[in-house]
C-alpha cells in the first residue's frame, strides 16, 4: 500500500491511500496524488471499488490536467514526464484491455443516471465537463437556429464597397465582415498577420453604420491579449471611440467570493450588441460555457483566433473544435444574401472564414508556418535550411552545461539585456517595453535540460560573463533597472495578469515597474506587484498572443510528448523578422508529424 500525502482545501494535509493498480501508476507518475484521491472520493460516494473503473476516474481527472475534456478509453496517453521531463517508460504497467475496460466503467454506479462520470461512445467524462460540453453545443445551436439579425442590405454592400474596393487577399476580409453582420456567430480563423483585427475593426465600422448606437465589447482571455487586442483595434479602427478591451474574467464580471461563477450569466445577461473574443484559441471549455451563457441571443458573437496554434493550458480546445465540428444547427446565411452584399466566396460550417494572406511576416517565416501546418516534415526542415531569416542550429548538445555553437544566440540575449538596462536606468519606459520584445527565448518544457528554469540560469551566466545588467544592484536587490518581469498570476486590483510582461525602470530616483498596455505605460510600485519572476526565457504556452520581433526556440528530443505541431507552430509565428530553431532534424520532424489530440465529444456528436 502506498500512503500519499495530499493537501485539502483546508490547507490540512490528509494521507489519501493508493493501493493495488492505483499505488502502481502513481509510483510511476502516470498518475498524480490529487487524481487518487478525487477517483477516491467518487468512489466512496457512488459505492464503486472495483480498481479498473477508479482507475479509469483517476485518468480521467489527469486528461483535464492535461487539456483534454474527456478520456478517450481505446487511446489513453501513456506518456508520462518526470520532474525533469524526462519520459519514463509506463508499457510495463496493467493497463486494462479496453472493451472489457469500457464494459466494466458502464455497468459501474458511477456512470449511472446522476452519477458522477458520463460514458458515451468510448469516451469518459466528469459530470461538470459533460454538462459544459452540452450547454456550449446547445447555446451554438440556439444561436444558429434563431431567426437571422434584421441588415439593410443595400447599406451592408455600400459599406463593404467603401472597405473593401476591388478584389484579391480582401475577399475573405470582406466574406468575413458579410458574414458577421449576417450571422449572430461567425468565427474569424487565420494565423498571425493574416488580418483579423483589420477585419474586426471594418466589421465594427460596417455595423455601426447599420446601428450607430450599437454597444460592443471587446475581450481576450488575458490581459496582455487583452491590451494587444485593444492597441491593434485602435490603430485599425475606422470609426474611432471604440471600447477599451478587457479580459473575458473581467468583462464577465469577477467575482471574488466565487471564481469560477460571474456577475454576468444566464440570469443577467451582458448589455452589449456586439462581443468579440480575440485569441479564442487560449480560451477553454469552462470560461467559453461561461461567455456564452452571458451573451445575449440577439447579440452577435465574433470569435476570432488561430486554431492551429496550442489550445488554452486548462481543459478544453473549444475554437478547433468548432472549426472541425459538423454543422450545428441551421445552414448559414442564404447565399442569395452573400451575393446580394458582393460576396463570391462562402464560409465554411458554424460560419468560419479563415484568413489566409499574410501580410506580417515575411514571406519565409509564413511559409515555413505554411509548412508545419500542412504536416510537411520535410518542406519544413527545407526552410529552416535554405531560408536567410531562419537560423537552423541543428547541431548543439542542449544536454551540456556549457553547449557550443550558440554564438548568435548568446550575442542576441545579451545586447537585448543591455539596451533595456539602458532605457531602464534612462527612465525610458517605452523604449524599455519595445526593446524587451525584440528577442524572447522560448522552450517547450518547463523544467530538465530543455527547460525554462534551465535557461534562465544560462542566460544569467551569459550576463555575469559580459559585466550584468548592473551587478551590483543584481547581486544586492530584488529590483534592479532593466529587471525583465513575468507576471504568473492574476492580481485583478492591479490590473495585472498571468503572462503580462514588464520592465523595471527608474524614475527621478526611484523604481518603477512598467507593463505595456496599448498607450502609456501601466505603472506599479515594485513592493506591491504579487506573483512576478524575472523573465530570460518563457515556454511557448506563455508566448501565445504575443509577438516579437526574432524568436529562439529550444526543441527537446523527438520523443518528449510536449513536441507538437501546434507547439512549433505557435512558437515559429511569433516572430515577425527572423526565428532562429536550436534542435535536431528528428525533433522537428517529430513535431511536424504529432499533432495535439486532445479528447473531446464536441466533434463528435450531431
Amino acid at each position: 500500500m502506498t500512503v500519499l500525502d495530499l493537501a485539502g482545501e483546508d490547507g490540512v494535509r490528509h494521507a489519501v491511500r493508493a493501493t493495488g493498480r492505483l499505488a502502481q501508476f502513481t509510483a510511476r507518475g502516470v498518475l498524480d496524488p490529487a487524481d487518487v484521491a478525487v477517483a477516491r472520493r467518487l468512489g466512496r460516494l457512488g459505492g464503486e471499488d472495483d480498481e479498473e473503473v477508479l482507475l479509469a476516474a483517476a485518468l480521467t481527472v489527469r486528461s483535464l490536467r492535461a487539456g483534454s475534456v474527456c478520456l478517450e478509453l481505446a487511446d489513453v496517453d501513456r506518456r508520462v514526464l518526470d520532474a525533469d521531463d524526462t519520459l519514463v517508460p509506463t508499457d510495463d504497467l496493467p493497463w486494462p484491455e479496453p472493451a472489457a475496460w469500457t464494459a466494466a466503467i458502464a455497468a459501474s454506479p458511477l456512470t449511472a443516471p446522476g452519477g458522477p462520470l458520463r460514458l458515451d461512445d468510448g469516451l469518459l467524462w466528469l459530470d461538470r465537463y459533460r454538462r459544459q460540453e452540452d450547454q456550449v453545443r446547445a447555446d451554438l445551436v440556439t444561436r444558429a437556429d434563431a431567426p437571422a439579425p434584421a441588415v439593410d442590405l443595400e447599406g451592408l454592400r455600400a459599406s463593404l464597397d467603401r472597405y473593401y474596393a476591388g478584389t484579391g487577399a480582401d475577399d475573405h476580409q470582406r466574406l468575413a465582415c458579410a458574414v458577421a453582420a449576417l450571422r449572430w456567430t461567425t468565427v474569424v480563423a487565420g494565423g498571425p498577420g493574416t488580418g483579423k483585427t483589420t477585419t474586426v475593426a471594418r466589421l465594427l465600422a460596417v455595423l455601426r453604420e447599420q446601428d450607430p448606437d450599437l454597444r460592443v465589447a471587446l475581450a481576450a482571455p488575458t490581459g496582455k491579449a487583452a491590451a494587444r487586442l485593444g492597441e491593434a483595434i485602435a490603430t485599425e479602427a475606422v470609426t474611432g471611440g471604440e471600447p477599451q478591451a478587457s479580459t473575458i474574467h473581467r468583462l464577465l464580471g469577477y467575482r471574488p467570493d466565487n471564481p469560477s461563477r460571474f456577475r454576468h450569466d444566464r440570469h443577467r445577461r451582458l448589455p452589449h450588441d456586439v462581443v468579440v473574443v480575440d485569441e479564442t484559441s487560449m480560451v477553454s471549455l469552462t470560461l467559453m460555457a461561461r461567455l456564452l451563457e452571458a451573451v445575449r441571443d440577439d447579440a452577435r458573437l465574433v470569435l476570432v483566433g488561430d486554431p492551429d496554434q496550442l489550445a488554452s493550458v486548462e481543459a478544453g480546445a473549444v475554437l478547433g473544435d468548432l472549426v472541425n465540428a459538423p454543422r450545428l444547427g441551421t445552414a448559414g446565411p442564404d447565399p442569395a444574401l452573400l451575393d446580394a452584399v458582393g460576396c463570391s466566396g462562402r464560409p465554411g460550417d458554424n460560419g468560419v472564414v479563415r484568413l489566409e494572406h499574410n501580410y506580417r511576416n515575411n514571406d519565409e517565416i509564413a511559409a515555413l508556418a505554411d509548412a508545419i501546418r500542412a504536416g510537411d516534415a520535410d518542406a519544413t526542415l527545407a526552410c529552416l535550411r535554405s531560408a536567410s531569416s531562419l537560423e537552423f542550429l541543428e547541431s548543439v548538445d542542449l544536454t551540456q552545461r556549457e553547449p557550443a555553437g550558440l554564438t548568435t544566440l548568446r550575442d542576441d540575449v545579451v545586447a537585448g539585456s543591455r539596451e533595456v538596462a539602458i532605457a531602464a536606468r534612462a527612465g525610458d519606459a517605452e523604449t524599455a517595453l519595445a526593446q524587451g520584445e525584440e528577442h524572447r527565448l522560448l522552450c517547450a518544457h518547463r523544467r530538465g535540460p530543455y527547460g525554462v528554469a534551465r535557461w534562465a540560469r544560462q542566460v544569467e551566466r551569459w550576463l555575469d560573463e559580459d559585466g550584468g545588467v548592473d551587478p551590483e544592484l543584481e547581486a544586492h536587490q530584488e529590483w534592479w533597472p532593466g529587471r525583465p518581469l513575468l507576471v504568473t498570476e492574476n492580481d485583478h486590483e492591479a490590473g495585472l495578469y498571468n503572462g503580462d510582461t514588464g520592465v523595471v525602470v527608474e524614475r527621478r530616483g526611484r523604481l518603477v515597474a512598467v507593463f505595456a498596455r496599448g498607450g502609456r505605460p501601466l505603472e506599479r510600485a515594485p513592493a506591491l506587484l504579487g506573483a512576478v519572476e524575472t523573465v530570460h526565457a518563457m515556454t511557448v504556452h506563455r508566448a501565445q498572443g504575443s509577438q516579437y520581433a526574432q524568436v529562439s526556440v529550444l526543441l527537446p528530443p523527438p520523443e518528449s510528448p510536449l513536441l507538437t505541431r501546434e507547439l512549433l507552430y505557435t512558437a515559429v509565428t511569433r516572430a515577425r523578422h527572423r526565428v532562429r530553431v536550436v534542435g535536431s532534424a528528428d525533433a522537428v520532424r517529430a513535431a511536424v508529424e504529432r499533432p495535439v489530440s486532445r479528447a473531446s465529444g464536441f466533434a463528435r456528436r450531431r
